[in-house]
C-alpha cells in the first residue's frame, strides 16, 4: 500500500496510484497528480471537469460514462485528452481524487 504527502496530510492510494478514500483529496493533491501527469498547470477547464466530476461522484458513487462527461462539461473527447492526455479515467478521474473507475468511464 502506497501514501502520498500533501500538505501535512498522509493520503492511502491504490495500487495504480488512486486515492483510496475521496474524502482525503484536497487542491494540493490535484497539483501534485497533475505535476506527475505532466500537467504544468491546472486552469479553469481542468477544474471544470474536476469539479463536475467530484460532484456526480458525490451524488452517484460512480464516475460518470465519457459522453456524459463531455455533454455535461461542453468538452470534447479530443478536448478532455487535451487537458488531461492520459484519458478521463487515468488522468481526469484520478486528479480529481475519484477511487480508479471500472470499465469504461
Amino acid at each position: 500500500m502506497a501514501f502520498l504527502e500533501v500538505g501535512g496530510s498522509k493520503i492511502e492510494l491504490d495500487e495504480d496510484g488512486f486515492i483510496i478514500n475521496p474524502e482525503d483529496w484536497n487542491e494540493g493533491v490535484a497539483t501534485y497528480f497533475a505535476e506527475s501527469e505532466g500537467i504544468k498547470e491546472l486552469t479553469d477547464d481542468h477544474w471544470k471537469v474536476i469539479n463536475y466530476l467530484r460532484d456526480y461522484y458525490k451524488q452517484f458513487q460512480v464516475a460518470p460514462m465519457v459522453r456524459k462527461m463531455c455533454k455535461q462539461t461542453g468538452y470534447s473527447l479530443k478536448q478532455i485528452y487535451e487537458l488531461f492526455p492520459s484519458g478521463p479515467a487515468k488522468g481526469a478521474c484520478k486528479l480529481a481524487g475519484l477511487p480508479k473507475p471500472t470499465g469504461c468511464v
